[in-house]
């Protein structure tokens, strides 16, 4: 679909400018110059080969009196050295984050420099973590002082700008046009892009399924796959994402859910609780398979990785039991990128604090399209189950504070335990467009009954913080499938487990492992991804211990 990138740092001639700024270091091209000289690590022009240790501690309870056991299980972790050329098929495409995506990418690849009403602007990749923060690696033994990189140069990565981009929409806008409707970019932007925008092949016919949206999407839904057939949808979507790889030689795909919220699915006993099920419910129509697990379904059968970037329950049990079977990687749900991520840091403080959050009311308006089929009950509902489970495990962690649930009598069901009272708002209010207006108040209990209200405002360009974390999680998700492990007496190494939970830093309600506890805050999760990208090269994990400044 996209014109193929320039090999590094291609330059597109500005007359409107004097000179042409240099390249922004978040989007320069940069080659991975770190090298671990260890025992633990190997270099071959095929895989970079780390020797771990994953430790841990085995705790018993016995009349209240806890006995911890210190645990340590050795891996080896391989990863292949060579980035694929990886193509990013979005459903959505020509939504607010899909357009927005593909224009910023064009920006960066053609380093398009563009006018603001406050001076001149490059393109640049700030709001990405990979892209845009760093990693602690060691010390210098000289100065003393801390080293960090940037996260993208500890293992070998997909640049954004090489993205082969392509997708389906309900929508048959063409590109540029999809980028107008969404007004999300500055106009001179729009105006200086739109041109490498036209070029791209228009979204590809979707799949519409009008009781899962809601029903102020129907006059966008122009740009069909025709029938009512899911067996027959699943087919022309699988075939479509064949042919892309085929067309653009890809060695990998990610299939990236960036469209509307969709209600949640009731999950069956005989429909979508088993892979075979689901299968056959497909096959049968069933009107409890949605858009978003049909796209799951055909990547998952095409052994290509999808990601979900909404909040409604696309992985159903089916889902997950197909993606095991078929060995194929999935990951969500729903992008964290302002009001929920700020929660999950300011909650797990307050809580560590020692002081008890009593009620947490979030209240937030937009006026783009992503708000515009919230304003539907059943949407709404997707969502705000995604953002209510954010502080669960601060909670679960801290019973000192709040009071632990009652063993359940057998037969019955676990009941929770106390929890703050936790509310959610979203009104659409279409003049405010993509700009997104946030409250929260946080109300705590804190010394001898005293009380605390934290109130903040957030405002924000929805789009321009969700587009960062897609490329995020495409490039991250690309990097797990070069990834493999070996431990104990396995002779062959294996890929990862299907469900890429180390995505979670970049999503509302993470996708873990069944029967895995989920982790919601924001530092552990943060702590996760560097952690496991620093064993990869046999480094050890983060410590703030810094006994060396504490000692004599």
């Amino acid at each position: 679909m996209a014109p193929q990138p320039p090999s590094s740092g291609a330059t597109t001639p500005n007359s409107e400018f004097e000179s042409i700024l240099p390249v922004h270091p978040t989007a320069a091209r940069r080659p991975n110059y770190l090298t671990v000289q260890s025992e633990n690590t190997t270099y071959t022009t095929e895989y970079i080969d780390a020797k771990y240790i994953n430790r841990g501690a085995s705790v018993s309870v016995s009349d209240g009196q806890f006995t911890v056991t210190p645990t340590a299980q050795p891996y080896e972790l391989r990863t292949a050295r060579k980035v694929g050329k990886t193509g990013l098929m979005m459903i959505g495409v020509g939504g607010n984050n899909g357009s927005t995506l593909c224009a910023t990418i064009l920006a960066n690849r053609h380093n398009i420099i563009w006018g603001t009403k406050t001076g001149v602007q490059q393109p640049n990749y700030i709001g990405s973590v990979l892209r845009a923060s760093t990693v602690q690696i060691g010390t210098d033994p000289l100065t003393k002082q801390e080293v960090h990189i940037p996260i993208a140069d500890v293992l070998p990565m997909v640049h954004p700008n090489d993205l082969v981009l392509g997708g389906w929409d309900i929508s048959g806008l063409s590109m540029d046009q999809a980028m107008k409707r969404a007004q999300v970019l500055d106009y001179d932007l729009q105006r200086q892009v739109a041109p490498y925008m036209a070029e791209l092949e228009k979204p590809l016919p979707s799949i519409y399924y009008p009781d899962f949206i809601a029903a102020n999407q129907e006059a966008r839904a122009d740009n069909l796959i025709p029938g009512a057939d899911k067996q027959a949808h699943l087919e022309h979507i699988r075939a479509d994402i064949r042919n892309f790889k085929e067309k653009h030689d890809l060695d990998r795909i990610v299939v990236f859910w960036t469209a509307n919220t969709e209600r949640y699915s009731d999950i069956i006993s005989g429909v979508n609780d088993t892979a075979d099920n689901l299968l056959a419910a497909i096959k049968a129509s069933h009107s409890e398979v949605s858009p978003s697990t049909l796209f799951a379904v055909a990547a998952i059968l095409e052994g290509q990785p999808f990601v979900n970037g909404a909040p409604q329950n696309t992985f159903v049990p089916g889902v997950i039991g197909l993606a095991e079977r078929e060995k194929s990687f999935i990951g969500g749900d729903d992008l964290k990128s302002g009001q929920t991520k700020l929660k999950s840091v300011l909650a797990e403080f307050l809580v560590n604090a020692g002081i008890k959050p009593l009620s947490i009311a979030s209240y937030n308006h937009l006026g783009n399209n992503d708000g515009k089929n919230l304003s539907a009950e059943r949407q709404f509902k997707s969502k705000e189950i995604s953002k209510s489970s954010v502080v669960d495990d601060m909670v679960d962690a801290n019973r000192l504070l709040y009071k632990a649930p009652q063993v359940a009598a057998k037969g019955e069901k676990q009941a929770k335990g106390e929890h703050p009272d936790h509310i959610i708002v979203i009104k659409y209010v279409p003049a405010v467009g993509d700009s997104k207006r946030a409250i929260d108040e946080y109300y705590s209990e804190i010394f001898c009954g005293g009380r605390q209200t934290i109130n903040i405002f957030n405002e924000c360009e929805d789009s321009l913080l969700a587009t960062p974390l897609i490329l995020d999680l495409t490039i991250l998700t690309e990097l797990l499938t070069r990834i493999q492990y070996r431990s104990g007496e396995q002779k062959e190494f294996a890929s990862l487990y299907p469900v890429l939970s180390l995505l979670s830093y970049m999503c509302k309600a993470p996708l873990v492992k069944p029967g895995t506890a989920v982790v919601n805050s924001l530092g552990r999760q943060r702590n996760a991804l560097e952690s496991f990208l620093k064993a990869c090269v046999g480094l050890e994990s983060n410590t703030d211990l810094l006994l060396e400044t504490r000692i004599w």
